[in-house]
């Protein structure tokens, strides 16, 4: 599969469903699958994190900092 090629329906579920791709079975980490936030195990339930894409700790670290800022502005 070309890299610039989005993975098929089947293909990403593959991945899902592999117990490899799940560190401690909660965190998600796969190298191939380059979403940020795939969806979660269970369907309709959010999404989770892929932590093998550099991107997703970037992410994260911005979520939190706005999470504070809207909490100091919201006393």
């Amino acid at each position: 599969m070309e890299t610039k090629q989005k993975p098929d329906k089947e293909t990403l579920d593959q991945w899902y469903g592999d117990p490899s791709n799940w560190r401690l079975g909660v965190f998600y980490y796969n190298k191939k699958d380059k979403r940020i936030f795939p969806p979660k195990r269970i369907q309709g339930f959010g999404w989770t994190v892929n932590f093998a894409n550099p991107y997703s700790y970037l992410a994260l670290v911005g979520i939190i900092i706005v999470i504070v800022i809207i909490g100091k502005y919201i006393r």
